[in-house]
This record gives C-alpha cells, structure tokens and sequence, in this order.
C-alpha cells in the first residue's frame, strides 16, 4: 500500500452536513470526489470507451461494491460466499469538527441585477442566488436550518492509503481533485472550493494532462467525462483575481445570472414542451416541464475558485458536456444550439481564451454582465 498525506483548506464556505444538518468535516465527501474524478482520470487513460461496463466493475474492486455478481471475495456471518468486497482506498481526516461559520451577517455586500425578479426590484443577493437552499435571500441572506458552516480557510489533514498498482490513475484523480473539485451543497456554484497542499502529483503515465475532448461528442455520453473544447481551445475560462471570496462569490453569481436569464421563458408551470433554458438545468422554480416530474438535470457548466500565484482569488468556469439521460428525451439540436450560445457568451467577456489550463483573459467590470443578459433576454 502507498500512503499520500495532503492539508485540504477551503477557499469558500462549504455546506457539508451532517445527521443533524451542521457543517462538519467528514470523509464520504472526499472520497466521493476522488472516485468522480477517478472516473474521469479512466475514461481518458482507455481512450473514451462506449462501454463503461469494464470501468464500472474496476471502479467497484477498488473502492468497494456489492453488486459485482462475478467478484465473489468475502463470506457472511455463515462462511457463504458473497458478492461484494471492501474499499481497497482508505481516508481518514485529522478532524471531524463542526464548522465555526455560524452567522452570514454582514457577509454579503451589495446586491446584484436580476431582470426576473420583479418583487425585489429585480435585486437579488448574490450569495443566496448561487445557494439557494442552504442559504435563505428573504430579508436579508441567512443561514437556513444549519447550526454551522465550515468556513473558509478552515483547514485538515487528508491521509488516504492504496494499492501501489492504483497509483497512476489516483494520482490524476487527486490532481484533477486539486484543480477542479468542490464539495457540499451547491458546490457546482462554487462554493466549497478547496485545494490540497502539497500539489498532487497527477500529471504524468496513463492519466497525463487534462481530460479534453471536442465538446460535441462530450454530449455522446450522458455522464460527465472531460473538460469540452472547441477551436479555440478548452472551455475553461478565469475571472479577474479578487481579494476575498465575498467579492469574487458575486460576481460569479453575476455571470450565472447572465449567461441563464439570455434564455427567456414563454411558458410558466406545467409548460407542454421544455424551453431552453431547461436543458441548462432542472428544476427552475415556477417553470416545470409536463411529464418531467420529479427528474433533476445539474448544470454541466461548474465553477471552482482557486488561489492565485499572488495569493488573491480567482473564480475558474468550466464546462464538462453530457447529454442528459434519456428520460428527459433530450433534443440533440437544441442541445448544440445552447450550449454554443453559452461558450460564446462567456467567450464575449474573457477573450482571448488562452490554450492549456491556465485560460482566459481577466474579467472586467462584471456588473455589465447584467446589463449584456438584459438586452439578449430582450431581444
């Protein structure tokens, strides 16, 4: 077994819950972080494969199933063979501490343009808008229903322990963790943005460089499996460095604002087909689809906040293109069509988009974005 010890510090506050819903470090997060991103280290390793089967049932041997029919390595209380087999990856934290943030006063600053929102004189709070649920923006931003929220600069010590022969792959995992993975609630907005200290060395064998693909065929798969690109380069882009995660939070709330309300409703609740703006994601509040039910579709364009070389903040935006699953019947056109206007959009307000993983131009003046959304939305 090899053995890798990492300091993992937040950068933004993270909604992680626990039984009684107070934020406290834990490790189901963690691990589950470094099987997504482990999945995404095999898919590039095995060339994009059509049948994830073979990935599936590695994926169960290392980190533990008991589903594999054809793996039987344990017996039950009886001495019968079972299916199914432990974790070969072990974590552990140095804490398990509930989170000092225990109030939001005074922590959201100014309020921000929504052009939908009508009762509130189409202001919203930024911090609530990218968390809503474990943050309440009536009168004001608060906690909602939570003791504790681990704060950021909050910081433990991650220890995992592994089989040698699973270095490669995990070691790409922990990079990508490292450079692209949040936790918690509302995390694909940003929040619980953390880093691990030292930097993972995942950059080298099967797994080397970062996961690109053409974006278009990204959307063949219906689970995430690469950063998307285009002409231009990765679809990744970058703010402008901020000093707190306060500021850089809002304007990231901006730039979601914008790049969702260019999509205009025509239709409320129970609307007959899905417009645009619902294949973004799903649910959107008061405006269902008929026969979607209870279906969730995430936004497949995530946020992560990173430390800068001048130890200011910078907000990083990327996209990891997949089709919806088929319950959603997705429409393949429309699907092209949107997420094009998207990347063009964000391509609008960072160019030059740079090549590699260090892209985009700073962001200025974000506060136009809203204005930008206003017009399109019009138009």
């Amino acid at each position: 077994m090899l053995t890798r010890e990492f300091q993992v510090t937040f950068l933004t506050p993270a909604f992680l819950g626990d039984a009684e819903q107070n934020g406290r470090w834990r490790t189901p997060p963690f691990k589950a972080q470094l099987r997504q991103w482990w999945r995404v280290a095999y898919a590039v390793a095995h060339g994009f494969p059509d049948d994830i089967t073979p990935m599936r049932e590695e994926e169960g041997k290392l980190f533990g199933h008991a589903w594999l029919e054809n793996d039987v390595v344990e017996r039950d209380g009886r001495g019968e063979k079972t299916a199914g087999r432990k974790s070969r990856v072990r974590l552990r934290l140095s804490r398990w501490d509930v989170g000092s943030l225990k109030s939001w006063d005074g922590l959201e600053q100014d309020p921000v343009f929504h052009p939908e929102t009508v009762k509130t004189h189409s202001k919203v709070g930024p911090h609530a808008y990218l968390a809503y649920g474990p943050l309440d923006g009536r009168d004001g931003t608060k906690l909602n229903k939570r003791n504790a929220v681990l704060e950021p600069g909050g910081s433990a010590t991650l220890l995992l322990a592994f089989p040698k022969e699973e270095a490669t792959l995990l070691h790409s995992a922990l990079w990508l963790m490292h450079r692209y993975g949040t936790v918690g609630g509302r995390s694909r907005n940003g929040w619980g943005s953390y880093e691990l200290s030292p930097s993972p060395p995942g950059r080298g064998g099967r797994g080397e460089g970062l996961p690109l693909r053409p974006w278009g065929k990204c959307l063949d798969f219906d689970w995430p499996h690469a950063i998307g690109t285009d002409e231009e380069g990765p679809l990744i882009w970058q703010t402008a460095p901020h000093d707190d995660w306060k500021r850089l939070m809002r304007t990231l709330a901006i730039i979601k604002i914008g790049l969702r309300t260019q999509f205009s409703f025509t239709t409320g609740k129970n609307a007959p087909e899905p417009e645009e703006r619902h294949w973004l994601s799903y649910p959107v509040t008061n405006h269902d689809v008929a026969g979607w039910g209870g279906l969730r579709l995430p936004n497949s364009l995530r946020f992560k906040v990173r430390k800068g070389a001048d130890g200011r903040l910078v907000g990083v935006i990327f996209h990891m293109p997949c089709s919806p699953p088929p319950t959603f019947k997705p429409d393949r056109k429309a699907l092209d069509e949107i997420w094009k206007r998207v990347h063009e959009f964000l391509d609008a307000l960072c160019r030059p988009r740079h090549q590699g993983h260090h892209p985009g131009l700073l962001l200025k003046q974000a506060d136009r974005l809203a204005q930008v959304s206003l017009q399109r939305a019009k138009e």
